[in-house]
């Protein structure tokens, strides 16, 4: 399921894509996952992410370093450079929120995060990138979305793939909990 939201006061289509997808694993085990800054890495479905250094975030404030690689997208010639994730929104198994500072000033103030609902089959996962609140001084640019919405779609297939693996090695007959 995908969506994009719209203001219907302006017909103009809002800021903001969210994706969803039903993960067969615990909240628990994805919000660890997206927690650590090698796990962001590791579910990466656009290749900017290089590496991370840092430890896991406990706490809005909490930030690490991702260094980058804008030329796996091939849309501007920014190179490899650093950013500093910042979150903004943490709520334990139940969603976590950052944006990003980095070599471009003013930051860009976009959003990106994940809700997390206990389902049937384990947790409905939706992931979201919101420009809404992007600086005015990039408003205009032709730059957002910076991913495209099909790119949360293919993170979120990775982040299936990843974590239902570690819930499958650990529900195991004889595996250590």
């Amino acid at each position: 399921m995908t969506t994009m939201t719209t203001d219907s006061a302006s017909a103009q289509p809002a800021e903001r894509f969210e994706v969803r997808r039903q993960i067969a694993a615990p909240p628990a085990v994805i919000f660890a996952l997206l927690c650590d800054p090698q796990g962001h890495v590791a579910i990466d479905s656009s290749g900017m992410l290089q590496s991370a250094d840092g430890a896991p975030v406990r706490r809005v404030g909490d930030t690490f370093v991702v260094h980058m690689d804008r030329e796996a997208l091939n849309d501007y010639p920014m190179g490899k450079y650093d950013v500093t994730v910042i979150i903004t929104k943490f709520e334990p198994d139940t969603g976590i929120e950052w944006t990003i500072s980095g070599t471009i000033q003013p930051p860009l103030r976009h959003l990106y995060g994940y809700r997390l609902e206990p389902s049937d089959i384990g947790t409905l996962v939706t992931s979201y990138y919101d420009w809404s609140q992007i600086d005015q001084a990039y408003r205009g640019a032709g730059i957002f979305p910076v991913i495209p919405e099909a790119a949360l779609r293919a993170t979120l297939g990775i982040l299936a793939r990843t974590v239902e693996r570690t819930a499958e090695r650990t529900t195991e007959p004889g595996a250590i909990n």
